[in-house]
């Protein structure tokens, strides 16, 4: 509760730096060196969009929250870790903030799309109003799977981005339900609320034939979600090496879960422990200036990020990956069947060509979780803050 109610001038004193090792410290499929490469490593985490609790925004739906304290944690991680996605969709991995320095367009877009308001895409607002019709009240916690289904609903409006955005349920990913999603020539596959192509409305301000020619792409940008779980009560030390192996793959976009009574969104590892952004940091609403330009330094953590130990890491997370293109995605299925010969290592989830016959279909919109373990940890973390 304390560290809800710090500012963020108050938070950057407080953590500590990192360590002097000989361990590699891996950054969302980056390896650096603390020795040699510690500015670059500050760097690429204060690049990262972080997205943490806001006060005084606009009513969510009018006459709801004016803040998320206490209750957003995990729709912020959910926001962190989509915003990674569209960074790495329309900036590039290799892209970087710097304060002061002139950002491009499409980064402003991109920041534009999350923003505390009722008509921006991942916005707090339409995360927590599009769980209202499936049974989640506002102000109500969610877990990896449901802020991943949700997100993955709002996404379909997103024409700008055109992402194909998969969630792999039972452990499993399927690979041919995932090329038949990315190879589709329509924008939003089995979402009939997408606009049609004639259309010349501006959504959220960005041209539609920027989406236009996405569409007519061979392959749509893929997001893919994966919840798990890896243990009952504590993760297995089994995974942990697999686990590991994730942040170092290129199209990593990090891991959303969490420990008793925080949910955080984990970017990389450095030897036992996982460096993650922190959300529990409450700042005022950002408003646009009258110059329609957007005070952005508060989205960037620029404090030396926050470490925690693997084996305190709630079993219960979702991990991300991003391929831009098929031969991304190819290159991201032999990665996870080499991990499969890793000593030591556990798979943490089945890759398979096909789908099994039992399967339901993985691409239905149910913002439901089908699983009990992940209504035992929102139940777990419903007394958060």
């Amino acid at each position: 509760l304390l560290l809800a109610t710090l500012t963020y001038d108050t938070l950057r004193f407080e953590y500590e730096d990192f360590p002097e090792t000989k361990e590699p410290v891996w950054i969302l499929g980056r390896k650096y060196s603390v020795f040699t490469e510690k500015e670059e490593i500050l760097l690429d985490v204060t690049s990262r969009l972080w997205f943490t609790y806001r006060k005084n925004f606009p009513a969510i739906g009018g006459t709801g929250p004016t803040s998320d304290t206490g209750w957003g944690c995990m729709l912020r991680c959910g926001q962190m870790i989509f915003a990674q996605a569209l960074v790495c969709r329309h900036l590039g991995r290799d892209w970087r903030w710097i304060k002061g320095k002139k950002q491009m367009d499409n980064y402003f877009n991109v920041l534009n799309a999350f923003i505390d308001k009722k008509d921006s895409y991942y916005s707090i607002h339409q995360i927590a109003q599009m769980g209202v019709g499936e049974g989640k009240s506002i102000g109500q916690w969610y877990g990896p799977n449901t802020v991943a289904q949700v997100l993955k609903k709002l996404a379909t409006f997103d024409t700008w981005s055109s992402l194909a955005v998969h969630i792999a349920m039972d452990n499993t990913v399927v690979m041919e339900e995932i090329r038949r999603l990315c190879q589709s020539n329509f924008p939003c596959a089995g979402a009939a609320a997408c606009p049609a192509v004639e259309s010349d409305v501006l959504y959220n301000g960005y041209p539609e034939e920027a989406g236009v020619r996405d569409r007519l792409s061979l392959w749509k940008p893929l997001v893919l979600l994966i919840p798990l779980r890896l243990g009952l009560t504590e993760i297995n030390e089994a995974y942990i090496e697999t686990l590991k192996h994730c942040f170092m793959m290129p199209q990593s976009l990090g891991v959303i879960g969490g420990k008793p009574n925080s949910a955080h969104y984990f970017i990389g590892y450095v030897g036992e422990e996982l460096i993650y952004l922190d959300p529990h940091t409450t700042q005022p609403a950002v408003e646009p200036s009258d110059s329609g330009c957007l005070p952005d330094e508060s989205f960037h953590c620029q404090h030396p990020p926050c470490r925690m130990s693997i084996a305190d890491l709630d079993p219960s997370i979702a991990v991300g990956f991003f391929c831009s293109t098929e031969e991304d995605f190819n290159d991201w299925c032999q990665q996870i069947k080499k991990l499969s010969l890793v000593r030591g290592a556990l798979p943490m989830f089945e890759l398979v060509e096909r789908q099994p016959s039992h399967f339901s279909n993985p691409d239905v919109l149910n913002l439901t979780p089908d699983s009990s373990d992940a209504d035992r940890l929102e139940r777990f973390f419903d007394s958060e803050d």
